[in-house]
C-alpha cells in the first residue's frame, strides 16, 4: 500500500517535470532560431529539470528501499510474534506423547447399547471436544479422566472423558458426535498430543 502510494507521488512528479520540459522545447521553435538568448535559457532549462530528474530519481530509490525495508521488517517481527506465541503455547503443557488418532460417534454399533454413556458415566453430546484413551495411557503415562489435552493440528483442547478396549496401545479416539462420515473421513493418524501432569 506504500509503496503504491509511493509511486503514484513520484510518478506525478515525473508527469509534471515532462511536461515542462516539453513545455521549454516548444519555445525552441524554428522562428527562435537565431536567438543564441533563447538557445542558452532552453539549455539552462534543460540542464535543470536533467538535475532535478536524476535528483527525483535518486530519492526515489531511497525512498522505495526504505519502505521495503520496514515492510520486511514487519513481516519478520510478525513471524516472530506468531513462533513466540506457538511456543509458548506450547510449553504451557509439561507431557506430550505421539499416538495413534481415530474416531467414533455415538452410534451403538461404534461403541456399546448406551453410545451417549462414556466409561466414567459421562453423558457424550454433538459437538463436545472429547476423547477416549486407551487404558496405557492412564496408568503408564498418567493421562486422568477429565483432563484436558491438546491435539496438535486441532484447535482448542480436548477432555478425556471415555476409555477404549484394553487391547489397544498408545491410542486414542476422537469423539465427532453422530457426523459419522466426518468420523470416516478423519480414518487414523498419528498425532501428538499435550497435557499439563501435575
Amino acid at each position: 500500500m506504500h509503496t503504491k502510494k509511493l509511486f503514484s507521488v513520484y510518478g506525478l512528479t515525473l508527469v509534471i517535470l515532462l511536461s515542462q520540459f516539453l513545455s521549454f522545447s516548444a519555445n525552441a521553435s524554428p522562428r527562435n532560431k537565431n536567438s543564441t538568448l533563447t538557445k542558452t535559457k532552453v539549455s539552462e532549462d534543460t540542464k535543470q529539470l536533467q538535475a532535478a530528474y536524476k535528483a527525483l530519481l535518486v530519492e526515489f530509490e531511497r525512498k522505495s528501499a526504505t519502505v521495503k525495508a520496514s515492510s520486511k521488517a514487519k513481516k519478520t517481527k510478525a513471524k516472530l510474534v506468531k513462533a513466540s506465541f506457538a511456543a509458548n503455547r506450547n510449553t504451557a503443557y509439561n507431557k506430550s506423547l505421539r499416538v495413534t488418532a481415530t474416531a467414533y460417534t455415538s452410534h451403538a454399533n461404534q461403541t456399546d447399547s448406551t453410545p451417549n454413556i462414556a466409561a466414567w458415566g459421562d453423558r457424550l453430546r454433538p459437538g463436545m471436544k472429547a476423547i477416549a484413551v486407551s487404558r496405557d495411557l492412564l496408568k503408564v503415562y498418567g493421562l486422568k479422566h477429565k483432563q484436558k489435552v491438546r491435539i496438535k493440528g486441532l484447535k482448542g483442547e480436548y477432555v478425556v472423558l471415555d476409555k477404549m478396549n484394553k487391547r489397544w496401545r498408545k491410542k486414542i479416539d476422537i469423539y465427532m458426535g453422530m457426523n459419522k462420515r466426518k468420523a470416516f473421513s478423519w480414518g487414523r493418524r498419528k498425532v501428538e498430543i499435550l497435557w499439563n501432569q501435575i
